[in-house]
């Protein structure tokens, strides 16, 4: 930091100010990876005192300093801010951005020239990397000014110090620019250190590069100066340096500088003397030097010596020299220079085993050209020899060494660019001949392991240098010496492997593992057919059962080399390699290693595809006969999940992929017998079909599918011939084995891999152009097989019908027109060879299946236009077939439509409604077919949709119709009976138990109590007089009991019903231009309802009119929704009719058990009168009968018969009499019975029949009905105008009731009313009883009945009932009006009954 503040002050002194810090761990590791983020590194100022010195530096030396102390290293606070992780930092800082570049310098040029380009300052890692590259020259020596104390001399205090660093040689010069500060700062030639300001013993910690070129580092070293600087400008030019220390970079046995610390002596003295290097570099450097040198000489230094206070400074500094070229290790450098230095030859060498790796690889070719020309120099002393291979051998290992693995292209280039000598043969052979051959010597042993751990590049030399020899002497000159020395190794390997296992197993492991490395190499000098020999009797020679693995992957490396690809080695090695293996795949075998064996085959057959290895047919052919079935019965018991399998489902493949049809005939021809063929085949047909079942590859492994799935197929269809040929005719017919055959052949055709039109259209067609559809490849000859069979047909009748469909069921259109007739085909044969005139079992079977797959999500509308046409051509040509093949063919087309439309709504449609009715059409058609295994599945599957939809009545329903399967019976169950729910019974009766309770508990959850009732009534009778449960039968009534008090306590809000119209052709054929009625939800009104069914229509139109539509809308596509309430006609039991029966048991009937809805329509006949409209109101009523009684097994069904009435003037008349009438009289009886009740109800309706501003309803009818005019029109009408005139008359009794309750139950606001009321009504019967005549009520009617619990049991009476009355009474009301004694009573019907 430079402060400039005045002339008089110092410029250009460096001192301390301040740290900025930041943690890049996370960067570094990968682990943040933000370019945009933008870091901020708080700024941490030195103490304030320390600060406070700084400024007293600066603007006066005169005043005292009161706060004496140390001054604070940069260091320090640096490592205070990093412990301390906050800093106080009052805004101050650095914004950075960092990205971590990954690659090499080059790469990351390359990739990354936006951020890296020449420009960007390249900082190296101070050290070597953890892999050292070769070709990276390096030589850089890193210095670090650590610390120093200085004495203060005569001043009174501490000197501010500064040290200056520079580089000079030997001769005083300096030399420019080498030194650099920090990275991409260029050279300066001197560096000064910060100045800290009256310190004893400043601590720098600066680190200087020091860049030389190499050829003078020898004669360089590094200077160290240091001064006093003073704040006064005039002072401090005054100030001279008042020490000096110095540090020489090379030692004087020509190794480097060690890297560490170096205290350097500090030398004081006059000026001029201390800049003389000729001077001072006879003089120790460091404080190890001077100590070595007193120790040495007695005789005192020259004029130079340092004073007496010189002692007391010390300067302390650290080196770290990056140097390729340079060595600090003493040993090597002696072996290096070898000849100079000849006694300390054996020395080196063993040292040579202890200098460091990255050492030994910067001089990795000097190393090696020294180590042989030691060799053959030194050839008459084999001492030399065993030393020269054990450094050779740890050279090879270090370059084995992941650090250092770079460095084997360099070792390579070495030995073929390099290497010369032409007899290390000779020499490395015999060592190694040696050491194998004792190995028993535990002295050896290491040196053993670490000989056949670098075998490849020993042999490497050994075989370079023989080639070089031939190269230059030819074969001639040393014989049969060479080989013999190979063959003696091995004879020497044979010998260690038959060995106990026990001594040496970690050298055989190593033979086993690093002897096929050498092959390749061997190859070039030494005839291959031998060394295949010398390879099959090591392998030999080891005991079995020993070493497993390592014999296994040996041997894999062995089909790895070049000797594996001659044809003629293979012929030896090949039995060899076959034995063993077979012995791995025994069935016998103990612990078989499968993935060495994988492995191995695996690399077998890969030479043997290859087409640059000779003729492979007979080593096929070996292969196929000793191992096939051996590798067939390992993947049949080896688990899916293994990890092995993949890899030897890959080998199966791979045999049978390099068989041609000679081998596959020769293969059958080495069975034995004909069991063994049956064998075979059978354990084929099973693996295959198992093997196709259970992919043992992932799905997006295309290739791997396609070429196993190419392979089996023509494996396939080379055994049907085999099939054809040996098991076809009457005596030798195999069943099971055709059965295999089939049903593996389905299995492949069906397989999810092989179905073209699940792939894209790109994909599909590269697949086509590669493989072909393979589908219709078996297609046909699975057809073709089929009609081989002749009179054996009938064995496979009906197992085969299954598989057969899902053939069909390909969508390809060739393949389903020439199979279909298959089905034809079966027909006809059940029919002919059956015996009973019929094809019942295929029938059965073909509907069966036909479920099971159109569920599964197979078959096509095409399918199903194709399988109707196809069968009823072949059956329209049949003699004995064409009706009941007809009638076949037609029932399952609509089965057929039924499934699909069923399968299309349960996938794509969310309305359960729409599932309901699918459900209900495919159930049905079981139903009729009998097929009651088929029909209870589905009635489950409806149950499950109902309960989903709390819709617990229906699911009752649904339910019931499985117990009524069933009987009160100890018969057995058969299966189909028993599917769902996991009811493990035996006897039906069991089973309808368990079914009828849960029905019950359904029908309570729907508040259905009168059928929980009824059934519960069946079931006592059953624990009661069958299986005598009382205890069941106890907690029966129990329920039963709650039941009935449910029915007359319990809230049951009656649903109200609608009929829905769906017309035009854009709905489903099961709803198009048909007509339901629906059973609402509890409290769901029209409009709801309505919204509901448009939700699940969202493109139909609402029709406003309720009048039937005409042809047009049927016919249109379009969908038009037509809904509206309807009125369920009451259907009472029986025993209920002309009975007091309580509302709430009349109320179930009201809406439940009711089969008839009306929807009554007002209109006009004739002119209006304007006098009187009730002349001409008619009314259209339309009557729907649904196809079954609600509630059922749905929440709507479909109006199968619709009738319309129209109803006359004054029968409407008659009705809206009775329904009043029955009005008045239960409102009425309400309010006699239950006082609590509010008064207003009954106001009203008595004000709307008696108040003279309404009464115009009887003088409507007078006028319209009651005249001359109109009974000479109509005189068929004479007893309906007395019927009315009775209801008439019986409205004043009950009027009259109610005006007598509404007088009891006044309030004073009421009282105005009342009176009204009573006035009105007083003239009204007056009116009525003088035309009408005058009824009395029974008094059964108006009594308060008590239940038996005290509670008031309320009668409802019907207007049938009341209408009888009124016949009964108005008869004698009549007579006494003829009579004129209107006041008379009539007489009380005493024939009622009531």
């Amino acid at each position: 930091m430079e402060l400039k503040e005045g002339k008089k002050h110092t410029c250009g002194l460096r001192r301390p100010f301040g740290v900025a810090v930041m943690d890049i761990t996370d960067i570094i590791h990968g682990k943040v990876d933000d370019e945009e983020k933008q870091h901020f590194i708080p700024f941490q100022q030195i103490a304030m005192e320390t600060y406070i010195r700084q400024r007293q530096l600066i603007m006066s030396p005169l005043i005292t300093s009161h706060v004496i102390g140390e001054n604070e290293p940069l260091t320090s606070v640096l490592n205070k801010v990093i412990a301390a992780k906050e800093v106080n930092h009052k805004g101050q800082g650095l914004w950075i951005s960092l990205k971590l570049l990954p690659g090499d310098l080059t790469q990351v040029q390359k990739n990354f020239s936006h951020l890296v380009d020449r420009s960007t300052a390249i900082a190296r890692k101070m050290g070597f990397p953890e892999i050292i590259l070769p070709g990276d020259v390096r030589n850089d020596i890193y210095v670090t000014l650590i610390h120093g104390e200085f004495d203060k001399g005569k001043k009174k205090t501490p000197k501010n110090v500064e040290v200056t660093m520079s580089v000079y040689d030997e001769e005083g010069k300096l030399l420019e620019k080498a030194i650099h500060p920090g990275a991409g700062y260029e050279g300066i030639s001197e560096y000064k250190s910060v100045v800290y300001y009256q310190v004893k013993q400043p601590s720098w910690y600066e680190t200087v590069k020091v860049s030389i070129a190499i050829e003078e580092v020898t004669r360089c070293h590094i200077r160290f100066t240091f001064r006093h600087r003073s704040s006064q400008e005039s002072r401090d030019k005054s100030e001279r340096a008042f020490g000096v220390a110095f540090v020489k970079l090379m030692n004087p046995d020509g190794t480097t500088l060690q890297d560490g610390r170096h205290d350097l002596v500090v030398y004081k003295g006059d000026n001029k003397k201390m800049e003389d290097a000729k001077l001072y570099l006879t003089l120790p450097g460091t404080k190890v030097e001077m100590e070595e040198k007193e120790l040495q000489a007695s005789k005192t230094l020259a004029n130079f010596a340092p004073t007496k206070d010189s002692t007391k400074d010390s300067f302390q500094i650290a080196t770290l020299i990056c140097s390729t070229k340079l060595t600090q290790n003493v040993d090597l450098l002696g072996l290096l220079n070898w000849r100079s230095n000849s006694q300390n030859i054996k020395h080196n060498l063993k040292k040579l085993m202890e200098v460091d790796g990255s050492e030994i690889v910067k001089f990795l070719q000097d190393t090696l050209d020294a180590l042989f020309n030691i060799m053959m120099e030194m050839s008459d002393n084999e001492t030399y020899d065993f030393l020269v291979f054990d450094a050779l051998v740890f050279i090879i290992s270090l370059i084995g060494d992941i650090k250092f693995q770079h460095f084997n292209p360099v070792l390579e280039t070495y030995i073929y660019k390099h290497f010369s000598a032409t007899l290390a043969y000779v020499k490395l052979s015999k060592v190694l001949n040696f050491y194998v051959a004792n190995a028993e010597d535990s002295s050896k042993t290491e040196l053993l392991f670490a000989a056949l751990k670098a075998l490849k590049y020993l042999f490497r030399f050994i075989i370079q240098s023989r080639v070089l020899y031939l190269r230059f002497y030819g074969q001639s000159e040393d014989g049969d010496e060479f080989n013999n020395s190979i063959r003696q190794l091995f004879f020497a390997f044979n010998t260690l492997m038959d060995r106990p296992l026990e001594e040496a197993v970690k050298i055989k492991g190593a033979a086993l593992k690093y002897l096929p490395s050498i092959i390749n190499d061997v190859k070039l000098v030494f005839d291959p057919v031998e060394l295949s020999m010398l390879f099959c009797k090591f392998i030999q020679s080891i005991p079995d059962n020993q070493l497993v693995r390592q014999k296994l992957n040996c041997m894999t490396k062995i089909v790895e080399s070049n000797l594996f690809r001659q044809s003629e080695c293979r012929d030896v090695l090949l039995p060899l390699l076959i034995d063993q293996l077979s012995g791995q795949l025994d069935d016998n075998s103990s612990k078989p290693d499968h993935e060495a064996s994988s492995q191995l085959l695996s690399n077998i057959l890969e030479v043997l595809d290859r087409k640059d290895v000779g003729p492979t047919a007979m080593h096929v052919q070996l292969i196929m006969e000793r191992l096939l079935r051996r590798i067939n019965r390992t993947v049949i018991g080896m688990s899916r999940q293994s990890p092995q399998i993949g890899g030897f489902v890959a080998c199966m493949i791979a045999i049978l992929q390099q068989m041609d049809d000679s081998h596959y005939s020769h293969y059958i021809s080495t069975f034995k017998t004909r069991q063994d063929i049956i064998d075979f085949l059978m354990e084929t047909f099973i693996m295959f079909k198992d093997l196709i079942g259970k992919n043992v590859y992932a799905k997006d492994w295309m290739v791997m599918n396609m070429t196993q799935s190419r392979v089996f197929l023509r494996a396939i269809n080379q055994f049907t011939e085999v099939l054809t040929k040996f098991f076809m005719d009457q005596t030798s017919f195999e069943l099971q084995l055709w059965n295999n055959y089939f049903h593996l052949a389905v299995a492949f055709l069906t397989h999810e891999s092989l179905q073209l039109e699940t792939f894209s259209q790109a994909k599909r067609n590269k697949i086509v152009k590669k493989y072909g559809d393979m589908r219709k490849e078996i297609g046909f000859r699975i057809r073709d097989m089929w009609y081989n069979l002749g009179p054996h047909k009938i064995k496979f009748i009906p197992s085969m019908v299954g598989p057969i469909l899902e053939v069909t069921l390909t969508p390809e259109v060739e393949l389903r027109k020439a199979t279909i007739p298959i089905f034809f085909d079966m027909m006809q044969c059940e029919f002919n060879f059956s015996g009973n005139g019929n094809f019942h079992m295929f029938e059965n079977e073909l509907i069966t299946k036909l479920d099971q797959e159109v569920e599964g999500g197979r078959g096509d509308e095409q399918y199903k236009v194709l399988l109707e046409k196809l069968l009823l051509e072949h059956c329209r040509k049949h003699k004995y077939l064409s009706s009941s093949g007809e009638v076949f063919a037609l029932l399952v087309s609509s089965l057929l439509e039924n499934l699909l439309d069923y399968r299309t709504i349960i996938m794509h449609d969310e309305s359960k409604e729409n599932r309901m009715s699918c459900t209900v059409n495919v159930l049905n058609f079981y139903k009729e077919k009998k097929r009651e295994d088929i029909y209870i599945r589905y009635l489950y599957k409806l149950r499950d949709l109902h309960r989903d939809s709390e819709n617990y009545t229906e699911a009752a329903y649904t339910l019931l119709l499985h117990a009524e399967l069933l009987q009160w019976s100890d018969k057995p169950c058969v299966p189909h009976l028993l599917q769902r729910d996991s009811y493990y019974v035996y006897t039906q009766q069991e089973l309808k138990e368990k079914l009828y309770q849960e029905i019950i508990s359904y029908f309570d959850k729907g508040k259905m109590w009168e059928k929980a009732i009824k059934l519960s009534k069946e079931l006592a009778e059953t624990y009661e007089s069958k299986v005598f449960d009382y205890e069941g039968l106890g907690n029966l009534l129990k329920k039963r009991a709650s039941f009935y008090e449910n029915i007359i306590k319990a809230m049951r809000p009656q649903p109200e019903y609608f009929a829905v119209g769906y017309y035009g052709q854009g709905f489903p054929s099961f709803l198009r231009n048909k007509i339901f009625i629906y059973r609402g939800k509890e409290y769901e009104r029209r409009e709801d309802f309505s919204l509901r069914l448009l939700t699940q229509f969202p493109n139909a139109e609402k029709m406003t009119s309720t009048t039937p539509p005409g042809e047009e809308i049927k016919s249109s596509p379009k969908q038009y929704m037509q809904c509206f309430t309807v009125k369920p006609v009451m259907s009472l039991p029986p025993s209920y009719k002309d009975k007091p029966v309580p509302e709430q048991i009349l109320n179930y009937y009201r809406a439940n058990e009711v089969q008839q809805f009306q929807y009554s329509r007002p209109f006009r006949k004739g002119e209006k009168d304007p006098d009187n409209e009730f002349a001409t109101m008619w009314i259209e009523r339309t009557t729907y009968t649904t196809a079954y009684t609600f509630p059922g097994i749905l929440k709507w069904f479909e109006v199968k018969q619709i009738s319309t009435e129209e109803i006359s003037p004054l029968e409407n008349a008659i009705e809206t009499m009775e329904l009043t009438n029955e009005k008045i009289s239960n409102c009425v009886q309400q309010h006699a019975w239950d006082r609590t009740l509010s008064v207003h109800p009954l106001s009203m309706l008595l004000s709307g029949i008696v108040d003279p501003a309404v009464m115009g309803g009887y003088s409507n009818y007078e006028k319209a009905f009651f005249t001359e005019k109109y009974l000479q029109e109509h005189p068929e009408d004479q007893e309906k105008i007395e019927l009315l005139k009775r209801l008439i008359a019986l409205q004043m009794p009950l009027l009259t009731e109610g005006i007598r309750i509404h007088g009891e139950k006044l309030t004073e606001q009421l009282k105005p009313l009342h009176d009204r009321l009573s006035s009105c009504f007083r003239e009204l019967k007056e009116k009525v009883e003088k035309l009408y005549g005058v009824i009395t009520l029974p008094p059964n009617l108006t009594e308060r009945k008590q239940s038996r619990t005290g509670s008031i049991v309320l009668p409802y009476i019907m207007s049938s009932t009341l209408r009888r009355l009124s016949i009964t009474s108005v008869t004698s009301s009549v007579i006494s009006t003829s009579s004129n004694s209107s006041d008379n009573a009539p007489s009380r019907p005493g024939s009622d009954g009531m």
